[in-house]
């Protein structure tokens, strides 16, 4: 999941290590070792169809990198015991899903423009978009935020900031997320070990199962209709929020 939508696996195994019995604390910090592997083995796929946008990446990595450090260490104040982080996941996870159902309103940026054009060659033109170093920057802050304060990659803020507010085509938006998703989890991952978040027998295993799973999603994602990815995007992410929204709704009534 994590290769094919380019928003971390960790919408998966979250709830399914809260399931398995973990604290919502522990389901954070778990699932960002396994984030690093799964990122590293769809990237190298996307690599080879020449996907990944690099100068989106060199703007969104460093505000990103420090953001994610606050959001690990932002998650232990947040009241609830985590379970209202876990909410805040899933409200997130809706309101990304509904904003993906469609295309932009306005073609993305290199798709608007016809590949002969001079200017097309050494970059991409700006629209209506916001194509610029502050605005990825923005986008790359926000993310790295929700990876380390809900151990979710950031990858739900990055696939519709890149895709509608930036201006990439979706598959160039699922890969480049990719790659920040991954660069983003390093320190968050640290941070949560540090704070004692991090089941290793958990987080092993998932590694081993990722990297497998990773190259697989990305293939799928390489080959899939463009309509047809960004709705089976859209309906991933809603049915994961429903799931979590119950499961923790319920925790916080009990």
């Amino acid at each position: 999941m994590s290769a094919a939508f380019g928003v971390g696996g960790a919408t998966i195994s979250t709830p399914g290590i809260r399931a398995l019995g973990a604290s919502a604390f522990v389901a954070v910090g778990t699932t960002l070792p396994s984030i690093l592997p799964s990122a590293i083995s769809g990237t190298l796929r996307y690599m080879r169809e020449g996907l990944v946008d690099w100068q989106v990446v060199k703007w969104a990595a460093p505000i990103g990198v420090a953001t994610s450090i606050l959001g690990s260490l932002l998650s232990h104040v947040v009241p609830g015991n985590g379970h209202w982080l876990m909410v805040a996941t899933a409200l997130l996870l809706g309101a990304t899903a509904w904003r993906m159902r469609k295309p932009p309103p306005r073609p993305a940026v290199g798709e608007a423009e016809a590949e002969t054009d001079a200017e097309f060659a050494g970059r991409v033109k700006q629209h209506t978009f916001h194509r610029s170093a502050a605005a990825v920057a923005t986008v790359g802050a926000a993310a790295g935020t929700l990876s380390g304060l809900l151990g979710i990659g950031g990858g739900i803020v990055m696939v519709p900031g890149f895709n509608q507010f930036v201006g990439l085509r979706l598959k160039e938006t699922i890969a480049t997320s990719l790659v920040c998703v991954g660069i983003f989890a390093i320190p968050g991952m640290v941070t949560h070990a540090f704070l004692g978040d991090i089941d290793w027998r958990f987080a092993l295993l998932l590694c081993v199962g990722v990297i497998p799973g990773a190259r697989i999603g990305a293939v799928l994602a390489i080959k899939a209709d463009r309509v047809v990815l960004r709705r089976v995007v859209a309906l991933f992410l809603l049915t994961i929020a429903v799931i979590y929204l119950i499961g923790e709704v319920n925790a916080l009534v009990r």
